[in-house]
């Protein structure tokens, strides 16, 4: 029987919903974080000139033939959990042969991917996606990367308003067992006097964007669903991240020539599901922001209605749009 295989965080609840969607259709679906391995599952793969890839990966409480996997929905697994008595050292070499091995089998299976883990490598950087949103005809904001600060003040030199600041990757990190955000902001006056430890590590920089509102896109293949984030305090306007509770949600329609904008992206990308986020001007002119591969839906899809689940269980089945 087809399988749909799902790599995924065992606690991440999007997840949940997705493969609920397929079961309560009737889809067998088989699913499995990377930390499982190689300590809770094992993986035989072989290979020869009559064949492509074939094997099997084993639970302690499931099989699954390789050769069933219709698709596979690739979400933020975590790390592989190795041998606790390894050194250094050889917990390094083990997780370069388990990501050489493991995730060199299943990224070669030929199946439908949303998304596949090559393609998510590539759009999670942001220099990528501005460069492929700027050929697929999207506007996008003046952008600086850099570590000097001397260039920092000549490009806010270049605008009659501020630029913000904000993290070229993750915005979050771990630091004493608390989780930490780094929020978009403007600078000042003040801060570009004094622009002290930029020069440790890349940072960017944009011309700020006068905005109405920003839009959440949420593409999953030829679908597109949208929702106006309307913030409601002065944090939530420079980052509607930083305020969660000031804001509030509103169903929109993609303007045609953006919504072929964005498909052109999706293609030069190589994904099939990706949250999008955009500046609407108060003229209504949409300035694209950054496109997560592995982009956070439910919450948008609890406070608007908007199908997401059911349209990446389609996908996932080849139901066409």
């Amino acid at each position: 029987m087809p399988t749909i295989l799902v790599i995924a965080a065992r606690e991440d609840w999007p997840t949940d919903r997705v493969v609920k969607t397929l079961t309560d259709r009737g889809a067998r679906v088989f699913r499995m974080d990377a930390a499982d391995f190689p300590q809770e599952a094992s993986l035989t793969g072989h290979i020869n000139n009559a064949h492509g890839w074939a094997g099997a990966v084993t639970t302690p409480h499931r099989d699954l033939n390789l050769g069933d996997v219709a698709a596979c929905y690739y979400r933020t697994p975590n790390p592989f959990r190795l041998a606790p008595e390894m050194s250094g050292p050889e917990r390094r070499f083990a997780a370069a042969q388990a990501r050489a091995g493991f995730g060199g089998i299943l990224t070669a299976l030929d199946c439908r991917w949303v998304n596949h883990p090559l393609a998510m490598s590539r759009a999670e950087y942001k220099p990528v996606q501005l460069a492929e949103a700027r050929e697929a005809g999207l506007a996008i904001p003046p952008t600086l990367i850099t570590n000097s600060p001397d260039e920092v003040r000549a490009f806010a030199g270049q605008f009659p308003g501020p630029i913000i600041c904000k993290p070229v990757a993750s915005p979050v990190f771990i630091e004493g067992d608390e989780l930490k955000t780094v929020y978009t902001r403007r600078l000042t006056e003040q801060d570009l006097a004094d622009l002290q430890g930029i020069e440790t590590t890349a940072h960017l920089f944009q011309a700020w964007v006068d905005k109405a509102h920003e839009v959440r896109l949420t593409v999953v293949g030829e679908r597109m669903f949208a929702a106006e984030i309307h913030a409601n305090s002065a944090k939530a306007h420079e980052d509607w991240r930083s305020d969660y509770r000031s804001l509030h949600y509103k169903p929109t329609d993609v303007p045609g020539e953006i919504a072929e904008d964005v498909q052109r992206l999706m293609e030069l990308l190589g994904l099939r599901f990706a949250a999008l986020d955009f500046i609407v001007s108060p003229r209504g002119n949409w300035t694209f922001l950054e496109a997560n591969p592995c982009g956070q839906w439910d919450w948008i899809e609890h406070a608007t209605g908007l199908p997401v689940a059911e349209a990446i269980a389609d996908e996932l089945q080849g139901v066409p749009a």
